[in-house]
């Protein structure tokens, strides 16, 4: 696998990757990352194309997706963590 090329985004950082007849476009954000694959017969041939398919909604539903991610991840967390217990204090009058 070798890199292609990288795009420029201000939220994400996205690589482009070619290994035999497939591109792979891996977007990444804080300790989050998708990586999508596609064949060479779905025509993103050059980085030009790869850079038209990945503007506007494709960026933003992969923005999206991440925000998903981050909700599924604490909810797991806050069902596996013990609950913290509160620290009783005297009432201070």
């Amino acid at each position: 696998m070798r890199i292609v090329g990288y795009i420029e985004h201000p939220n994400l950082k996205i690589t482009v990757f070619k290994m035999d007849n497939k591109t792979s476009i891996k977007f990444e954000t804080g300790m989050y990352e998708q990586t999508y694959k596609f064949r060479e017969m779905e025509n993103l041939n050059n980085m030009e194309q790869i850079k038209e398919l990945v503007t506007g909604e494709f960026a933003n539903n992969v923005l999206s997706e991440f925000q998903k991610m981050h909700q599924f991840k604490n909810n797991a967390l806050s069902n596996f963590l013990p609950k913290e217990e509160e620290d009783e204090f005297e009432e201070i009058i």
